[in-house]
């Protein structure tokens, strides 16, 4: 592998998919960001190495990632030569309540079953002519998944502050794309600004503004496949201009919006 970075990105014409996204970067990181879909990730060339929720795992060809929707993660090359990944992003309720914490413990899944079908699925979508069977494999590949998850959850534990962090993250949530300020937040959620941050940083990996970034970011992804103008996506997503949202684009995903949407 080698060259510049490739991204292919569309919206499928099935319910439960938000996003499919085909990629090879060379030399890209990607920082700690979530996303607000189960993120269904498998590896064609290289080797991945991540951080979830603090934890540093590793994806390599013959796994299938599972990254639960609103948990930090990060991804990098363990290779000089990069990677070339694949990856399903279904809407949060496609997975029965209650098992993120499983995904979160141990997010990679050697099933060589399910990683076929998973490639199948990519292989139809990449099509967009057969619907039906594109369901119907979607089916079969969250069966798969939930069996996965529900084999081993277990209580999560109690992490101080987590009541005010997921409050806060529902706020922000709630204020997108425009967000708010810190004292605006605190107000809502009835916490000192300074300790808003703490709790937040230390129950998701990052502070409230990067999730803040990154939540725009996914909102910016989901207008460009509706065919809009970049210039008019970052209004849309709550950047101020066209080369702000070009930044942390590229930050984010290694390529700039044009580039993410290239045909």
């Amino acid at each position: 592998m080698s060259g510049s970075a490739q991204v292919k990105a569309w919206r499928p014409g099935i319910g439960g998919v938000v996003e499919v996204l085909h990629a090879y970067f060379p030399s890209h990181a990607y920082p700690s960001h979530t996303h607000d879909a189960w993120t269904v990730l498998i590896v064609d060339e290289g080797v991945v190495r991540y951080d979830l929720d603090h934890r540093e795992h590793g994806l390599a060809q013959a796994q299938v990632s599972l990254l639960p929707p609103n948990v930090p993660h990060d991804g990098r090359s363990v290779r000089p030569e990069g990677f070339r990944k694949r990856v399903l992003y279904l809407e949060p309720d496609r997975l029965g309540a209650g098992l993120v914490g499983a995904a979160v413990d141990q997010p990679e899944l050697v099933d060589p079953v399910l990683r076929h079908r998973i490639h199948q699925l990519h292989g139809v979508l990449a099509d967009g002519q057969e619907d039906l069977e594109a369901q119907s494999r979607l089916a079969l590949i969250e069966e798969r998944l939930e069996q996965h998850l529900r084999r081993r959850v277990i209580d999560p534990p109690d992490r101080r502050d987590a009541g005010v962090a997921r409050r806060l993250r529902e706020v922000l949530d709630g204020h997108l794309p425009a967000g708010l300020t810190l004292d605006e937040a605190a107000e809502l959620v009835h916490a000192h600004p300074t300790h808003l941050v703490r709790a937040f940083s230390r129950e998701y990996g990052m502070p409230p503004h990067r999730y803040l970034t990154g939540r725009r970011v996914d909102l910016a992804r989901r207008y460009l496949l509706d065919g809009r103008p970049a210039t008019e996506v970052a209004t849309l997503a709550g950047f101020y201009d066209q080369s702000h949202l070009t930044r942390h684009f590229r930050k984010m995903l290694g390529v700039t919006p044009g580039q993410f949407v290239k045909p």
